[in-house]
């Protein structure tokens, strides 16, 4: 039997949807209709039915959250309910900046406050004056960049780099993070003064396998999205084939079946989705792998990425920049050496006296 992408939502054992409350359904559709947000299950709606109470005040907005679970969406739509909608919504990911060039990125340069410095640079907290600012993997975000953010929450002001002068910030924080903050507070690598401003609203977004029920929605949602970006008609998906996407755990969330799904549309060639099962049954019965051992594997590849850093540093003598430096020869930028040379806590002095 085949499901029929304008199917009505139905629950693994093939009974309707129930709607527990009929405010928080209207909340939801309401909010999925401006944000573009699939599904309707109970965990979502908790979630939807937070951000319609916090748009519309200013409060800062702590979104935890499991990887590619949607916490981006989420900011956006807290954004998208507020007064602030016709303003900017500014983006920063914490992790993908290297930590010597965050700082600039979020409040700005003057023209030769550093090397490299060629023209001042508006940084994105005054880019989303009157708007807001979405820090993506704030747990990413540098110790000694902290006290400076912390400012920004508490005073409403900054400086620019090489600036004396002190702007004032009119913008809304939103920050995200998979990483558990408090955790990294008792460890002393995240500020607890700033983790208590950032934690005013707090919104946790559930994993994909708790809420199963919204899994065909999202199916349909990506089969529907896929197939119109590649002028494909495809209208039919066989039912076992949405059993096993149910049944599977989506260690990735949304984002891992999006994929998914996007990987199947593109070898369908009819009308019938054409997705081998036999891979998501297999990762579903596999036993999971222990923090244990994912520990010891990311300590082992930290030491391996170490060992390769000091060895270069000392062919080089030390020297990072330059087309004869440590950089150039692992094919890295030189704030990107900087940044690893940091967080690995190599010393460049004691690598460039031991040849």
């Amino acid at each position: 039997m085949n499901a029929r992408l304008t199917e009505a939502p139905e629950l693994n054992d093939g009974t309707p949807l129930e709607i527990e409350d009929a405010t928080s359904a209207k909340v939801a559709l309401d909010i999925n209709e401006v944000c573009g947000i699939v599904g309707n299950s109970a965990a979502l709606r908790r979630v939807l039915g937070n951000v319609k109470v916090v748009a519309p005040t200013d409060a800062t907005v702590l979104i935890n959250g499991e990887t590619g679970t949607g916490k981006e969406l989420i900011a956006e739509a807290v954004h998208k309910c507020s007064d602030r909608s016709n303003g900017p919504f500014v983006k920063v990911n914490c992790a993908a900046i290297p930590a010597g060039l965050l700082e600039s990125e979020l409040f700005g340069h003057e023209r030769g406050a550093f090397t490299g410095a060629i023209a001042r640079r508006v940084g994105r907290f005054e880019l989303a004056s009157r708007g807001t600012v979405f820090l993506d993997e704030i747990g990413e975000m540098p110790l000694e960049l902290q006290p400076k953010l912390l400012r920004v929450l508490q005073e409403r002001e900054f400086e620019r780099l090489g600036d004396s002068r002190t702007l004032k910030s009119n913008a809304r924080l939103i920050a995200a993070t998979n990483r558990n903050l408090e955790d990294l507070v008792n460890e002393q690598k995240f500020r607890s003064d700033l983790y208590y401003r950032l934690n005013v609203f707090p919104i946790r977004v559930s994993a994909l396998r708790e809420r199963a029920e919204d899994i065909p929605l999202l199916v349909r949602h990506f089969v529907q999205q896929f197939s119109r970006r590649m002028n494909k008609s495809i209208d039919t998906i066989p039912s076992e084939t949405m059993t096993a996407l149910v049944r599977y755990p989506w260690p990735g969330n949304v984002r891992e079946l999006q994929n998914v799904i996007e990987r199947a549309v593109i070898i369908s060639t009819g009308q019938l989705l054409v997705l081998s099962t036999e891979e998501l049954e297999l990762s579903a019965n596999a036993p999971p792998v222990s923090s244990h051992g994912s520990g010891n594997l990311r300590a082992t590849l930290e030491e391996a990425e170490r060992q390769e850093i000091v060895a270069a540093l000392e062919r080089t003598v030390g020297k990072i920049a330059g087309p004869n430096g440590a950089a150039a020869l692992l094919g890295l930028s030189r704030s990107t050496l900087h940044s690893r040379i940091q967080k690995l806590g190599i010393s460049i002095l004691r690598t460039a006296t031991c040849r």
